[in-house]
């Protein structure tokens, strides 16, 4: 899947000419424009249920990320809470004694 859909490409000087609110309209109705100066892309216009598309897209890919980096480098090896508590000179007792950050 492209990140943008058959991507229209204007240089600065079109857009200027369009206008901010031409451009907006055409991205209103689902066109992805490029801007370009001297046929370098710098700057992108989408319609915001794009953009959202794009930026759920990024977490899925982050949250993927984590996790074949995590199963690549899980040894198996768990630690209960009770060996953690313990390393830290606490019982689930005293844990539980500590007062609340609120009071």
């Amino acid at each position: 899947m492209a990140i943008l859909h058959d991507p229209r490409e204007v240089t600065v000087t079109e857009a200027a000419q369009r206008g901010v609110a031409g451009l907006v309209a055409d991205a209103e109705h689902g066109s992805d424009i490029i801007v370009t100066r001297r046929q370098r892309p710098v700057a992108a216009v989408v319609n915001i249920q794009r953009l959202t598309e794009m930026e759920q897209t990024l977490a899925d890919l982050r949250d993927l990320a984590l996790v074949l980096a995590r199963s690549a480098t899980d040894g198996g090896n768990r630690t209960s809470l009770d060996d953690v508590l313990s390393a830290f000179g606490h019982t689930r007792d005293t844990l539980d004694a500590l007062p609340d950050d609120d009071d």
